[in-house]
């Protein structure tokens, strides 16, 4: 009997936690995805790839901007009904991204897109702790994550096949319909319970006026930003640093995505259990994998090997940075998390446009992973001077 209960328990908590991860896979196909296709929508465009990466920076910003503040809004909602509104505006952002005619569109269609992801996330994580129980918020957040992680192994590969294959804007048509499955997932599978519902918008306005709330935003921001500096010109990388096929580009979005995906487990386990441990050693780590991709990456073999390591060991800070920021600002646990994940968008807008910076001085194809590594060195800097002794 007691293995049948535990076996229940198990699924009870499975289905819930899968649908919140399909959610999290449909966002990172698309968010990932168009990495992947900048190419492609450039040409279309007529435009060269450092205005292609501002569709990039759109939706990072959309993120950065729009999620905390439609967190704040929906403060009261009951988080299963906010998720399903902002899967539902997810896939209309992803249509209008499919059918736009233009690049100032595009930029456009992704900005609105981006909106619903830190919320997005920020509501899971919520719904996953209470899923998983007290004193598992890194295990749950890196829950959450995981459909991210997963969706860079193959959402994004195979959504960069079929955007070479089919045209790109046939990503978007995918990505959508992924998003609408989520949502029906979502209204099945998550409890519907007054222990979900939301509270009051004081309560979550006041966690920012606590300074190690934006202290940990911007160790965030600085480190994490090395992922996209390297992700954001992976194609670029490929063909033009180490002149290989772009057929090679899935394979290397897949090996940086496995990457990833092994960081966040390491890093869920991490954060749990050890409070700095996970940031200190993926920050650590993360600049030598970097110097890997700047110094050899006209080699295919030390450029897999680069992708990833870049993306595992800044993976494997994510859930501790969640786990501090909810520490500094307990009553406020589904604005944290939009605040991460707008803080990780904000790493994408300054990896990708560190990236462009570098390129466009005339630094060499490999130069944004040098942009990465100042980037980071900074967030470990600030990390280590102001967080450990408050805690």
């Amino acid at each position: 009997m007691r293995h049948t209960a535990e076996a229940d328990s198990r699924r009870h908590k499975a289905a819930p936690l899968f649908a919140l991860a399909l959610g999290t896979f449909a966002i990172g196909s698309g968010e990932f995805g168009t990495n992947g296709i900048i190419q492609l929508y450039a040409e279309e465009f007529g435009v060269g790839i450092s205005s292609a990466t501002f569709a990039v920076t759109s939706y990072a910003l959309g993120v950065v901007i729009g999620s905390p503040v439609i967190t704040v809004m929906a403060a009261r909602f009951n988080r299963k009904n906010l998720l399903m509104s902002l899967v539902a505006l997810f896939v209309v952002g992803n249509v209008l991204s499919a059918i736009v005619p233009s690049m100032g569109l595009l930029t456009a269609a992704r900005f609105i897109t981006g909106t619903a992801q830190g919320a997005y996330f920020g509501a899971g994580a919520v719904v996953a702790a209470y899923v998983y129980g007290t004193g598992k918020g890194g295990k749950a957040f890196a829950t959450v994550m995981s459909g991210l992680t997963v969706a860079t192994i193959f959402g994004s590969p195979v959504g960069t096949f079929v955007g070479q294959q089919f045209g790109w804007r046939w990503l978007y048509v995918v990505v959508a319909g992924i998003g609408l499955i989520a949502g029906i997932a979502i209204y099945a599978w998550v409890p519907t319970t007054s222990d979900l519902d939301g509270g009051s918008v004081t309560r979550e306005l006041s966690a920012l006026k606590r300074p190690l709330v934006w202290v940990m935003v911007a160790v965030a921001a600085l480190g994490i930003s090395s992922i996209f500096a390297v992700y954001t010109f992976i194609g670029p990388f490929i063909t033009d640093a180490a002149d290989e096929s772009p057929s090679i580009i899935p394979i290397g979005l897949a090996v940086f995505g496995l990457g990833m995906a092994v960081g966040n487990l390491v890093g869920g386990r991490l954060a749990d259990r050890h409070a700095l441990l996970g940031l200190f050693l993926g920050y650590i780590l993360v600049l030598g994998f970097l110097l890997i991709v700047a110094l050899g990456g006209r080699s295919i073999p030390l450029l897999l090997v680069g992708f990833f390591g870049v993306g595992g060991s800044a993976m494997m800070a994510i859930p501790t940075i969640q786990v501090l920021l909810t520490h500094f600002a307990p009553d406020a646990p589904t604005l944290m998390g939009a605040m991460n994940l707008a803080a990780l968008n904000l790493a994408n807008a300054l990896g990708a446009v560190g990236g462009s910076v570098a390129l466009s001085s005339g630094f060499g194809v490999l130069s944004p992973a040098w942009a990465g590594v100042i980037l980071t060195a900074c967030g470990l800097a600030v990390f280590a001077l102001a967080i450990p002794k408050r805690l």
